[in-house]
C-alpha cells in the first residue's frame, strides 16, 4: 500500500520531473527484503530514531558534507550519541563553522570531491591523527540542473558525486581491513533505478561525448554509487568491512537550490507535503552506519530504513556492469587511487 507521502510524490512529480524523477511508484515496485534483518523503523523514524538506544563513545565515524542538509543532521545525531565524528566541508571554514555548531566531539576537514588531490589529502590529514573510521558515510553530492559540466575532462556530477568518493574511500580502507571491521555507508538514491540512461552506465558518454541531460547524468551517478557498492561488498568479503547504499528519500535540503524558478518555487510549496524533513532523511543512513543487527550485513540496498528489492527495468544490481564500471573507475582515478589489490580478493 502506498503511503500518503507517495501518493502526494505521484501525484505531483509531473510539474517537478527533473526533479523528483522516479518517484512514481508505476514502473518499479519496491519491496522488503526479507531475507536480511528488519528493524522498527520507517519513513517517518528520525536519525535520533533509529540510534536512540545506541552509545557510540569511542567510534570514529566520517561524514562528507557536513555542512548542511543531510550530512549536517547525520553528523549532529553521531556526535549526539557520542561519535567523534569527521565532518567535511568543500572548505576548511565550512567544516569548522558546521562541526563547532553542534554538541560532542567533531573535527573538521577540508574536501573539495571535484579534486581528487583533495580525497587523497583527507585522508592523508585522517591518517595522521592516528584514527581509523569505524563507520565512513558518503553523504556528499551535488545536482546541477543545468548545462554540461566538465572538471578535468570528465562530468562534473560523475566525478562529485561518485568518484571523489571512490577516492576518498580507496585511501582509508587499507587501515579499516587491517583493523578487521568498518561500514562503508553510499548514498545512492531512487534515481539510480529510475533517472539513469536507459542503458545505465553508458560508458562512451562519461566525458560529454554524446547529448547530455542532466537528469540522466544525476541518475548515472547515483547509479554509479550503488554499482560500486555492491562490486565493493564483493571485493570485502571476509575482511569485516562492509559496504551498503541507501536511498535516503526526497528531503527538503538545498541540494534545489540551481534548480530552475519553476521547480524552486513548486518544491518549496510542496516540499512540506511530499518531502521529508532533514531529521527524517539522515535516517536511513545512520541506521545502516550503526544498527547492531547489521554489522554482517553487506551488498545490501536500503530505503526508508529497510533493506529493499527493486522490480523494474533498472542496473542496480547488476554484477556484470558494476565489474565494468571498477575497471573504468580504476582508469579514471589512476595515479590517486592505493592499488585495489592490497584489499582482500
Amino acid at each position: 500500500m502506498l503511503s500518503r507521502r507517495q501518493i502526494l510524490l505521484a501525484g505531483t512529480a509531473a510539474a517537478s520531473t527533473p526533479f523528483v524523477s522516479g518517484c512514481s511508484a508505476n514502473e518499479f515496485q519496491v519491496s522488503i527484503n526479507q531475507s536480511l534483518p528488519i528493524g522498527n523503523f520507517d519513513e517517518q523514524s528520525t536519525g535520533e530514531d533509529v540510534t536512540a538506544a545506541l552509545d557510540l563513545t569511542g567510534k570514529v565515524a566520517l561524514v562528507t558534507g557536513c555542512n548542511s542538509g543531510l550530512g549536517y543532521e547525520t553528523m549532529r545525531v553521531l556526535a549526539l550519541r557520542g561519535a567523534h565524528v569527521l565532518g567535511t566541508g568543500r572548505t576548511l571554514e565550512k567544516a569548522k563553522v558546521a562541526c563547532d555548531s553542534v554538541t560532542g566531539k567533531t573535527t573538521p576537514l577540508a574536501l573539495e570531491l571535484s579534486d581528487f588531490q583533495s580525497a587523497v589529502d583527507c585522508a592523508g590529514a585522517i591518517a595522521s591523527m592516528g584514527l581509523v573510521p569505524d563507520s565512513i558515510i558518503l553523504n556528499a553530492g551535488i545536482n546541477t540542473f543545468g548545462d554540461l559540466e566538465l572538471v578535468g575532462g570528465i562530468e562534473k556530477m560523475f566525478r562529485v558525486n561518485y568518484l571523489g568518493h571512490v577516492v576518498l574511500a580507496n585511501q582509508l580502507l587499507p587501515a579499516m581491513v587491517a583493523r578487521g571491521s568498518g561500514r562503508i555507508v553510499h548514498v545512492s538514491s531512487r534515481s539510480g533505478y529510475s533517472q539513469a540512461p536507459a542503458q545505465g552506465i553508458d560508458f562512451d558518454n562519461l566525458r560529454g561525448e554524446k547529448v547530455f541531460d542532466a537528469g540522466e547524468a544525476y541518475g548515472r551517478s547515483k547509479l554509479a554509487n550503488a554499482l560500486f557498492s555492491l562490486q565493493l561488498s564483493q571485493q570485502l568479503q571476509g575482511s569485516g568491512v562492509t559496504s551498503n547504499a541507501i536511498h535516503p528519500g526526497l528531503v527538503k535540503t538545498n541540494i534545489a537550490r540551481t534548480a530552475p524558478t519553476i521547480i524552486r518555487r513548486g518544491f518549496g510549496l510542496l516540499g512540506g507535503l511530499i518531502a521529508k524533513t532533514p531529521a527524517q532523511g539522515a535516517a536511513t543512513q545512520l541506521y545502516v552506519a550503526t544498527a547492531p543487527a547489521l554489522a554482517t550485513v553487506s551488498g545490501a540496498y536500503f530505503e526508508d530504513c529497510n533493506p529493499v528489492n527493486v522490480s523494474g527495468p533498472h542496473h542496480m544490481t547488476d554484477a556484470k556492469m558494476a565489474a565494468e564500471l571498477w575497471a573504468v573507475t580504476e582508469e579514471m582515478t589512476a595515479g590517486f587511487t592505493v592499488p585495489w589489490a592490497s584489499l582482500p580478493s
